[in-house]
């Protein structure tokens, strides 16, 4: 299989696809050679009323990862456990008043009832709280956003996504053995040439499986990709946006030792930062 890596974005001013992989889907990469998108996503994570959030930019990479991804104003996102919203508070302004938003979760049915009860609403709630602190802090020019739980996902919305973005959760599906039933939910979101965006916490490629095996928060890269190849999509491009060397990825304790759970309250972690980060972006296999 062909796999096109793209250098880490600090020390470039922008990510272009290759001709290789313009020739694939040059459409959904666009945003890649788009100054004007770039520009507005700039402009959305830049907003002051994002507040705090706009701490965790540096290890996160909002911008330089959502043009990697392809994503554009006027498109229909869907950002997989969006809770508690980070990214939607990017995403909404962006996309603009074409674009759709979808926060998604899932209700688990081993978690304790005060968490499926906070999970049971999120597809009810998140919109009206997250329009109300948007028009606190007078944003406009905004997408329509929907909140949606996968256990039972409306049919008229399969098909209707260009992208499904999942930020560090593929560990958790792994664990909770929900990766074959939420691969598939995600699929059935997309549009035939819709694509899936990964950012997941990495494990070292020789690190053994009973570390690696999303217990501690960090898997192999090698196996993300399979796994989600096994589940009907093609990998089209790797990035090093996200990649922390910093991070030996071997913490006892897993992932939360370092920031910015940060567990250990050991000041050498804090200092490794966030995450050492795979970023991969699949399209829907035919």
């Amino acid at each position: 299989m062909k796999r096109l890596v793209f250098a880490a974005a600090a020390a470039l001013p922008m990510l272009a696809a290759s001709p290789a992989m313009a020739e694939d889907h040059n459409s959904h990469m666009a945003a890649g050679t788009d100054h004007a998108a770039r520009h507005a996503l700039m402009q959305a994570a830049a907003a002051e009323w994002r507040g705090d959030d706009r701490a965790r930019d540096q290890h996160r990479h909002p911008v330089e990862t959502l043009m990697f991804f392809g994503v554009k104003p006027g498109m229909t996102v869907v950002d997989y456990f969006a809770s508690p919203g980070w990214y939607a508070k990017i995403l909404v302004p962006y996309l603009g008043e074409e674009g759709t938003y979808i926060g998604a979760i899932k209700t688990l049915s081993f978690a304790s009832e005060k968490a499926r009860a906070t999970q049971d609403a999120f597809a009810k709630t998140f919109p009206r709280d997250l329009g109300a602190e948007m028009d606190a802090a007078g944003v406009t020019g905004r997408a329509r956003f929907l909140g949606l739980n996968t256990n039972a996902i409306p049919e008229e919305m399969k098909g209707t996504a260009d992208r499904v973005l999942v930020f560090r959760m593929m560990h958790n599906m792994k664990r909770w053995n929900l990766a074959h039933e939420e691969l598939g939910n995600i699929r059935s979101l997309l549009k035939d040439d819709g694509m899936l965006g990964i950012v997941q916490h990495r494990a070292k490629d020789d690190a053994p499986y009973d570390y690696a095996n999303g217990d501690n928060g960090y898997l192999r890269q090698d196996d993300v990709i399979k796994l989600v190849e096994a589940h009907g999509f093609k990998l089209v491009g790797m990035s090093e946006i996200n990649a922390n060397p910093r991070d030996t990825a071997d913490h006892d304790g897993g992932v939360w030792q370092i920031p910015p759970i940060w567990s250990s309250k050991d000041e050498a972690k804090k200092a490794i930062g966030e995450s050492d980060r795979m970023t991969l972006l699949f399209k829907k296999a035919g």
